[in-house]
């Protein structure tokens, strides 16, 4: 099975193709705001760079944030045009539950701090033990103050909140542990991994229930039903 993962919610772009979920080739190019014109070439380059076409993907896997709200709108829509035209499975996955997996064999409570703008962070809380991650919280919009209230010692910190707010963060948490800023964004290797599961099952999903997080909603114009 051939999977395709993508991720556009931060000044990165993820790309990377798996046999099942062994990663054959994954680019991460620091694109800003260029998404939108780049996105679909570099896609087709890394896959002619290992014999492959578009057609050839069984699975499409992409990033839904939370993040870049033009980034997840362009990366969402191309996803959903590739499963629409080829008629094959598309799954979503939460950038922010793949950045968890950027702390290599580490052990202990992760959260990832993503700079949300306005003063707010989008964030969750994580836990490693035994090889295995698991999620302690929703995703979470607050001020970085409120986070550190729902984080025990001692705590890795990964995203590009961390330069924002690593004076807050030390001051209200002695212990902490910041990984470098190689492992601060959502890679597609880890999209397709946390998606595997799903995409074994290899069924057709309702295209119209795959959109990005938004935790902005009124400012996104998302209204609830």
């Amino acid at each position: 099975m051939k999977i395709l993962g993508i991720d556009t919610s931060s000044k990165f772009l993820s790309v990377a193709v798996s046999e099942n979920d062994d990663i054959i080739k994954e680019e991460n190019l620091l694109l800003g705001r260029q998404h939108s014109s780049l996105l679909v070439p570099k896609i087709k380059e890394l896959l002619k760079g290992v014999g492959l076409s578009i057609s050839d993907i069984d699975v499409f896997v992409v990033g839904l944030g939370p993040g870049s709200f033009t980034g997840l709108r362009i990366g969402v829509s191309t996803v959903k045009g590739f499963g629409l035209t080829l008629s094959k499975p598309c799954i979503g996955v939460a950038s922010i539950d793949a950045m968890a997996l950027n702390v290599d064999g580490r052990e202990g409570q992760i959260v990832p701090v993503i700079d949300a703008k306005r003063g707010n962070v989008y964030s969750a809380i994580y836990m490693r033990k035994n090889n295995r991650i698991v999620k302690r919280s929703k995703h979470l919009l607050l001020k970085i103050d409120d986070l550190m209230k729902k984080v025990k010692e001692p705590a890795i910190f990964l995203g590009d909140g961390v330069s924002l707010y690593k004076e807050n963060i030390e001051r209200l948490s002695e212990r902490s542990i910041f990984l470098e800023e190689k492992h601060w964004y959502p890679r597609a290797s880890n999209l397709i991994r946390l998606a595997f599961p799903e995409a074994r099952k290899n069924k057709k999903r309702d295209l119209s229930r795959l959109n990005p997080i938004y935790l902005y909603p009124r400012d996104c114009q998302v209204k609830k039903k």
